[in-house]
């Protein structure tokens, strides 16, 4: 089945390798990276428990410096991380020109906070947790992030009325693409969510107004996935398979909000956490039950 699935996608786009089955290509990339499955032990986080952020969009302020953290999935999701970046670079980064100032504060922001986590950090290197030794380029600010951090970092800063999707390093995708998203504003971003409309948007985008300096926010979403692929990306022209079940794992996303003192961008952060749906605690599937939580389609 490996062989035909080489063979039935033939056709490269700037995306990467995409089929008539955005499953497919994703599974494709699987094959050719060797990638095992990558799963978190626990979810720390449940949003569906705490009425607070069970309903959009769910934000509450963020503690100094909690917008990074490792943990048990650090050494699997960064060695997908570095195979992403090395062989499919186009699909997982973009930065726009105007945007370079901005990413170079976001990396030297984060190398300042990473000694607290166990990153030995020098001045032209970083080794990691996992013993892997980063070159710290910085002439590639977010390619050198993707390859430090779990998370994922989106630069969002304010052209005209609206804040722009600047540049990224979006190794993790939840069923979206990088190539489709970068320079829009939030709406085109979120498009085409259903519970995305014209007021959420608005009420969004006063948020990254007022989003101060000195006090980061966070939110966080769950959905149920029918597979455990952490790189899942899908067009918006791609069709939306009808859910099938409740799918046996749940993605979380811990999404920070951290606004740079220098250019004002605010930055995106997203932390991705996959489980089995059996690995959720009493307290998590019994709130589960009450709260249920969507399933994504594609």
């Amino acid at each position: 089945p490996l062989v035909v699935l080489r063979v039935s996608l033939k056709h490269r786009s700037r995306d990467g390798w995409r089929g008539g089955n955005g499953r497919l290509a994703r599974l494709r990339i699987a094959y050719e990276t060797g990638m095992d499955l990558i799963l978190h032990d626990r979810l720390p986080f449940a949003p569906w428990l705490d009425p607070r952020t069970r309903r959009l969009p769910g934000i509450l302020p963020m503690a100094a410096g909690d917008w990074l953290s490792v943990d048990e999935a650090f050494a699997g999701q960064m060695g997908l991380r570095d195979r992403l970046i090395a062989e499919r670079r186009a699909a997982v980064h973009a930065l726009d020109a105007g945007a370079v100032p901005a990413a170079a504060e976001l990396l030297a922001r984060v190398l300042v906070e990473l000694p607290a986590l166990g990153f030995r950090v020098g001045a032209t290197a970083v080794q990691r947790p996992d013993g892997v030794t980063v070159a710290i380029d910085r002439d590639a600010p977010l390619l050198t992030l993707g390859r430090l951090c779990q998370n994922d970092f989106c630069l969002m800063e304010k052209r005209g009325t609206e804040h722009l999707l600047t540049g990224a390093i979006l190794c993790f995708p939840a069923s979206w693409t990088l190539a489709e998203k970068f320079l829009r504003p939030m709406v085109g971003i979120h498009a085409p969510v259903p519970v995305y409309d014209g007021d959420l948007a608005q009420r969004v985008q006063r948020l990254f107004d007022l989003i101060r300096v000195e006090q980061p926010l966070w939110r966080a979403n769950a959905l149920h996935y029918e597979d455990a692929e952490l790189f899942h990306p899908r067009s918006e022209t791609e069709p939306r398979r009808k859910p099938q079940g409740l799918g046996g794992f749940i993605r979380s996303e811990r999404q920070g909000f951290v606004k740079l003192p220098v250019s004002g961008a605010v930055v995106f952060s997203i932390h991705t956490y996959l489980i089995r749906d059996d690995r959720l605690t009493a307290e998590q599937a019994a709130g589960l039950r009450a709260f249920p939580i969507h399933r994504a389609g594609g």
